[in-house]
């Protein structure tokens, strides 16, 4: 028997925090507004639609984000609420499939091959998801349908905001084939420089490889390139699936070579772990630093905390911390990673005085 073509929908709301912060407040509707703390060390949570178009972005230190747009509004983050209204709209996906794996609070995958409430398509439940979110919360999403996973994320940025498209069966190898490598998820800017070097420019450039040459050059996940070039994804939706670890690393396009250069790019990555610990309102007891040199050569150094790691700058010293028994370097290196495990929710585990657990390092 025929297995039947999945179905699948990745929603994701429009600036969420930015959105619902001008929806709680008329006068922010229409007006530059980033969701964050605008001291020297905030970073940007969030930033509206008009914010961006001066260049703002998530993860962004505040002092540059208000140097790009002078006009900026910070306003601080309320967790509590931003939960409240995530509740909601995951409320609304679950009339619709049990199938559902939630990437943050504002984006998430359903898989509607079956769904529970009777529809002639995806795309007809996309919109209904969509018109309940907007009349329950008043606020905006965008939808991708297609058969996998990869898709279904291309599709939901191709349209925003409050967008919706489709990449029907048949249709992702075509998709992606003119779209370049560097627009592709699983595809950061130090990988796509890399395809770039061997002559991979766009999806068509990368179906013209064999898997034995992407395993050569990128290892394990060579077989994820191989299948994405074409239209491919057999990643299931996974409900309930528990993360075990938040971390970011970086290859850089030149080697690092001093330490004026180290500390500002562990500051950066602690920054964005640090983002996408709150995103998820978590936080671990365990901080990994790992580095490779230009020779290949990698090292990871560990510590860990009787209790989570409290803010930022916590994250930040504790990198800084294990990095110095490095130092000086014997080598370039080419690539820094930062991870947080041992994972908590800060809901069920409140942050103790940063004072106490920075005393152990």
């Amino acid at each position: 028997m025929t297995k039947p073509v999945r179905r699948i929908i990745h929603i994701d709301m429009d600036a969420f925090y930015a959105s619902v912060e001008q929806r709680d407040a008329p006068e922010l509707r229409g007006r530059p507004v980033a969701v964050g703390r605008s001291q020297e060390r905030g970073v940007v949570a969030a930033a509206s639609y008009e914010a961006r178009k001066f260049g703002v972005r998530s993860a962004m230190p505040s002092v540059v984000a208000q140097r790009k747009c002078p006009e900026l509004i910070f306003v601080p983050p309320r967790f509590e609420v931003y939960r409240a209204v995530s509740a909601q709209i995951h409320a609304v996906f679950a009339r619709y499939t049990p199938l559902i794996q939630p990437l943050s609070l504002d984006e998430a995958y359903l898989d509607v091959t079956a769904p529970l409430l009777p529809r002639p398509s995806a795309t007809a439940i996309a919109q209904e998801i969509r018109a309940a979110i907007h009349a329950e919360t008043g606020l905006t999403a965008s939808a991708g349908v297609s058969y996998n996973k990869f898709l279904a994320k291309f599709a939901s940025d191709y349209r925003k905001p409050n967008g919706q498209f489709v990449i029907p069966p048949g249709a992702g190898e075509a998709f992606v084939a003119d779209l370049p490598v560097s627009s592709f998820h699983g595809i950061g800017p130090a990988t796509a420089a890399r395809m770039n070097a061997l002559g991979i420019y766009t999806g068509a450039d990368l179906r013209t490889q064999t898997l034995d040459i992407l395993v050569r050059h990128f290892g394990k996940a060579a077989t994820f390139y191989y299948g994405i070039a074409r239209g491919e994804d057999p990643r299931p939706v996974e409900p309930h699936r528990p993360r075990k670890s938040i971390g970011k690393e970086t290859t850089y396009e030149r080697d690092l070579r001093r330490e004026d250069e180290l500390y500002p790019a562990l500051t950066t990555l602690a920054q964005s772990v640090w983002h996408a610990c709150t995103k998820r309102h978590t936080s671990g007891r365990t901080v990994t630093l790992k580095l490779r040199y230009v020779n290949f050569q990698q090292l990871t150094r560990s510590h860990s905390f009787t209790d989570p790691i409290p803010s930022a700058t916590a994250l930040e010293e504790t990198a800084h911390f294990l990095l110095r028994p490095l130092l000086p370097l014997s080598r370039p290196v080419r690539l820094l990673g930062i991870t947080v495990s041992s994972l908590t929710s800060t809901e069920e585990s409140p942050a103790t005085e940063q004072l106490s657990l920075l005393s152990h390092l």
